[in-house]
């Protein structure tokens, strides 16, 4: 099987998570796309998706799935969002797709975060992956050197501006080991818009896509 048809496998299996009749979040990127190329296909039995990016709004609507706004749902019963990488309790570094600040958005509004990956996203430790981290633009040189401060080597995303107008960083170099304490130490430096670190808002269940199968991990 090719990466891409491993994607569209652990996209098909997250549907038998999908409540009937509700409201989902639904996340960014290349497995959430076949997320919801497959949701189509349930699309009579949903009430609708609050979406994390333009670009996931654009795919849900061409399906014909209703879009609601985040500020306009309470909670969401489901969250199914990919990863750049997850580690053994969950944790994960996400924002490869520029979405990190939307995406956490939506996770907060949901009770029950769905991973969906392929087997290349679990790792040991996070931070094979560089750290994306949305900034407010005139704070990205001093948030640069504060990563330097810690072992981190940041640069600026070329040719990216998020969905909310701002660039990203993207941090190298980095073990980390407390994924919680060093997701609330970042978020705490004056100009970080969001840390691509998912720590608080982990995933509940990860539906992992190999060669031979979807493995289940629950955390």
């Amino acid at each position: 099987m090719t990466q891409d048809e491993i994607k569209a496998m652990v996209a098909r299996a997250a549907l038998t998570h999908v409540p009937p009749g509700g409201i989902i979040g639904v996340g960014t990127g290349s497995t959430v796309n076949h997320f919801i190329d497959a949701l189509a296909t349930l699309r009579e039995g949903i009430a609708g998706a609050v979406s994390s990016s333009n670009a996931s709004t654009a795919r849900l609507r061409g399906h014909g799935i209703r879009v609601l706004e985040a500020g306009d749902v309470e909670q969401l019963a489901l969250y199914v969002d990919g990863a750049d990488e997850i580690d053994p309790r969950g944790h994960m570094i996400k924002g490869g797709g520029a979405a990190l600040t939307r995406e956490k958005i939506v996770a907060d509004l949901a009770q029950f975060f769905l991973c969906i990956a392929d087997a290349s996203k679990q790792v040991g430790v996070l931070g094979r992956f560089p750290l994306p981290v949305e900034v407010i633009g005139i704070a990205a040189n001093r948030i640069t050197r504060r990563f330097e401060a810690i072992g981190g080597r940041a640069a600026l995303r070329q040719g990216v501006v998020t969905d909310n107008g701002h660039p990203i960083l993207d941090v190298h170099g980095l073990v980390i080991t407390d994924p919680a304490a060093l997701e609330a130490e970042i978020n705490q430096w004056p100009g970080v818009v969001t840390v691509g670190l998912f720590a608080r808002h982990h995933a509940h269940l990860c539906l992992l896509g190999r060669v031979d199968g979807v493995q289940v991990l629950h955390f």
